[in-house]
């Protein structure tokens, strides 16, 4: 077939068919995998060695993960090398410790020394330190120290995320000067959209786009294309969440790393920030669901991992449930006599009703709590604020709620029914609503995550507290009315 012939996928029935019959992305992870598996079952090397020459790397990687181990690896060697090493970089980590297991050590080699710097780490840094020591020895020695000095930041610093691959340029070259030196030296960095100007000691004095460069007169030199000041910077301990904080305020692609005495030491591209934030936003939902969070994707986690990181808070929150069992047997004695067990009923029939609601609305608020202070939206002094507007917020939806109940009240029940069902709604809702917001609060004083306050947690406690609310409300009103 010529390199410039379509592929044309088979069906199962050897019959051929277009590829822009269906979309895309169903092409390749249905029809091709089908395809792709009977073409290394019949050795066609070259048909498909073309044909994947030809493929986006992240179709590629999609379309591995889903292989078996076998046709995964043939795949993957027949792969050119410098597009093999970016489909390697966006494979999930379990596939990419698979593949590391399985493939030759020069195949390893060639992956390993193509990679970006902040990619290789990444990599590193989820191996066993013995497996890592085995790929650090297969690197050249000026990789090896640079991935040492990246894996010696701490997990989690900005340090980790760096690359090294990046453009460094002189105040004193001219436009034409630094057009040149990056077709020179340009090639293996991770991206040219800013340039970054540096001092006799390495210091960051300027960061310039390269479309600024590009449009200037071949003559200009770039000190006088420099902005005042380095611009926005990353230091190289600062925590990830407040890199993603400094790319979101500045609307940044890329962004340079200094030390303490402003010499640059690398930079962190839009696209680790952008898998950073995945990371963090994930894990935030696993905690408010009141799981611990995954290593990895759902798909692929064994069930061993699924149970250990889920059993721990079901127990929990069984402990926590139990004082809703306490406290409806506190309340139990004061129906012991024949005409007031009907009245129990009654009650009871509405107990789920209010109970749910001031979850529900617990829940409402803590997700929203919790989402804003991810953002940085939620400052000391705006919580005061915070909390009697939510309070006016909440006595508004208990109202409306209260009202409806009532009606419902007296169609089941009495006057005296209705209005312990009404009071009862708009104190859990308002009850329900606080614990939603204070949780979380709370949390982050005491320096914890506030994600853990997630929906289970505030449900469990709404219900406890609901519980409380209605029967006292029902003693006072019923009992003594």
């Amino acid at each position: 077939m010529a390199p410039d012939c379509a592929y044309t996928p088979r069906t199962r029935r050897g019959r051929r068919t277009s590829p822009w019959s269906v979309g895309w992305p169903m092409l390749l992870s249905e029809l091709l995998k089908v395809d792709i598996v009977e073409m290394v079952e019949a050795g066609e090397w070259n048909e498909l060695r073309q044909f994947l020459a030809g493929q986006p790397a992240p179709e590629i990687a999609e379309l591995l993960s889903t292989l078996d181990r076998r046709t995964a690896l043939v795949v993957f060697r027949l792969l050119p090398r410098a597009q093999a090493a970016a489909v390697f970089s966006l494979l999930d980590t379990d596939v990419q410790n698979r593949m590391i297991e399985h493939l030759a050590s020069e195949d390893v080699r060639e992956v390993l020394t193509r990679l970006t710097p902040d990619d290789r780490t990444a990599l590193f840094e989820e191996l066993p330190a013995a497996v890592t020591q085995r790929l650090l020895d297969l690197l050249p020695e000026s990789q090896r120290r640079e991935s040492l000095t990246l894996l010696s930041y701490p997990e989690g610093s900005v340090g980790r995320l760096m690359t090294t691959a990046w453009v460094r340029v002189r105040p004193e070259w001219t436009a034409a000067e630094t057009i040149e030196h990056l077709r020179l030296h340009g090639r293996d960095s991770e991206t040219m959209a800013v340039l970054y100007v540096t001092d006799d000691q390495g210091r960051l004095t300027a960061s310039i786009p390269l479309r600024r460069v590009v449009l200037a007169p071949p003559s200009t030199l770039l000190r006088d294309l420099m902005d005042a000041g380095p611009g926005p910077v990353l230091r190289s301990m600062q925590s990830e969440e407040e890199a993603v904080a400094i790319f979101k305020k500045y609307d940044a692609h890329a962004l340079p790393v200094v030390d303490d005495d402003g010499v640059l030491l690398g930079i962190v591209t839009s696209d680790d920030i952008l898998a950073v934030a995945q990371a963090a936003t994930t894990e935030d939902f696993h905690k408010i669901a009141k799981v611990s969070p995954l290593e990895g994707s759902l798909r692929r986690a064994r069930l061993w991992d699924l149970y250990r990181r889920r059993i721990g808070w079901l127990l929990t929150l069984i402990g926590v449930n139990m004082f809703s069992t306490a406290a409806l047997a506190h309340f139990q004695s004061d129906y012991d006599r024949d005409e007031l067990r009907s009245l129990l009923v009654v009650l009871v029939s509405f107990l789920p009703l209010i109970i749910d609601s001031g979850g529900n609305a617990g829940s409402q608020t803590a997700t929203l709590a919790i989402r804003s202070m991810a953002l940085g939206e939620i400052r000391r002094g705006m919580i005061l604020p915070l909390v009697v507007r939510e309070l006016r917020v909440s006595v508004v939806l208990g109202l409306i709620l209260a009202a409806g109940v009532f009606v419902l009240g007296l169609t089941r029940g009495t006057a005296w029914v209705a209005q312990v069902v009404a009071i009862s709604m708009l104190v859990v809702i308002v009850f329900g609503s606080s614990i939603g917001l204070l949780l979380p609060l709370a949390l982050r004083r005491l320096g914890l995550d506030p994600a853990a306050a997630g929906a289970p947690l505030i449900t469990s406690l709404a219900d406890i507290g609901g519980i409380v609310i209605y029967f006292s409300i029902a003693r006072v009103v019923l009992l003594r009315g």
